[in-house]
């Protein structure tokens, strides 16, 4: 199974539908609860129930979601009905509606279409005494929000963005850095232009001086690395919060949660976050699980601060 523990957790929703083809004859059996094995839509959406949360048992490489709410709707379609798809078109059956929520990690799209395509099949058993011509079509999945699907709406324009590397070591060329290249390809991965990539000591002064640098060359966003922790040369957190205008506290809070969910040292961390004008400044730790966890946390949705500072609200 694929490696979910990186991601985070938040809303994911999916919608599904599907069809079974049945005579006029079987409708008008319905409606009148004329059916050999008695109600069909409770059974069905029960099935239906049932086969969403069996989805991990049924698919090998699905993994086990928490389904926080599920709804199941039943209708009848004629040969006369131009709202179903063009292939339904002068057929009559019934069609299968359902949505699912889940807080988690991964996306519901596979219980929800699990779930009409056993309701499809608890239909289909119950008309097969009085039906020759049932068929199953048209399961589909009609929209799905939470995770990657949400993402493109951080991107009306690709942010620029800087790195700062705060380290006496890497300055000094003892050690190399590896925090800073980490966050250089995970910005570029998603699809942010890096403008700037710069190495310099843990010294307030010299920390403050290249933000600034970077605010008045209106550089969207600059994450600095290294300095975030308790020792006595970890400047970066005091230089980075004397010259903020406005916290975002939010976003330090998301890292942390984040990466206390793997590790407890992440309450160690002091990062800060906030804008000088209409760029926003997030400080990460120096450790290379440390920035990836942080940025697993805030990336994309981060960018979507830019549109706030120019204005442009929620």
């Amino acid at each position: 199974m694929r490696d979910i523990s990186f991601k985070t957790v938040t809303l994911r929703t999916a919608q599904a539908v599907a069809y079974v083809l049945c005579s006029a004859e079987t409708i008008d059996m319905i409606r009148k609860d004329l059916l050999p094995k008695g109600n069909l839509f409770d059974v069905a959406r029960a099935a239906a129930f049932l086969g969403a949360k069996a989805t991990p048992q049924l698919l090998p490489h699905c993994h086990p979601v928490c389904i926080d709410s599920m709804e199941v709707q039943f209708g009848f379609f004629s040969a006369a009905d131009d709202t179903v798809p063009e292939n339904l078109k002068g057929k009559t059956g019934i069609s299968i509606w359902a949505e699912a929520k889940s807080i988690g990690r991964t996306g519901i799209e596979m219980e929800v279409l699990t779930g009409v395509s056993v309701a499809a099949l608890e239909v289909y058993d119950m008309l097969k005494a009085v039906d020759t011509i049932l068929e199953i079509t048209g399961v589909k999945l009609l929209a799905k929000k939470g995770g990657k699907s949400d993402r493109q709406k951080y991107f009306n324009n690709s942010p620029s963005c800087a790195v700062l590397v705060c380290s006496d070591s890497a300055a000094a060329g003892t050690r190399e850095d590896k925090s800073g290249m980490i966050l250089r390809d995970r910005l570029t991965a998603v699809k942010a232009n890096v403008t700037g990539y710069q190495i310099v000591a843990d010294d307030k002064a010299v920390i403050q001086k290249q933000i600034l640098e970077w605010v008045a060359a209106d550089v969207n966003f600059i994450f600095t690395t290294g300095g975030t922790g308790l020792g006595p040369r970890d400047h970066t957190v005091s230089a980075v919060k004397e010259i903020l205008e406005r916290d975002a506290d939010g976003i330090t809070e998301a890292m942390r949660n984040h990466g206390q969910m793997r590790t407890p040292m992440a309450m160690m961390s002091r990062a800060v976050a906030g804008s000088i004008h209409q760029t926003l400044i997030v400080t990460l730790p120096g450790s290379s699980d440390g920035v990836r966890e942080c940025l697993d946390a805030i990336l994309p949705a981060v960018f979507h601060a830019r549109k706030m500072m120019k204005g442009g609200g929620h």
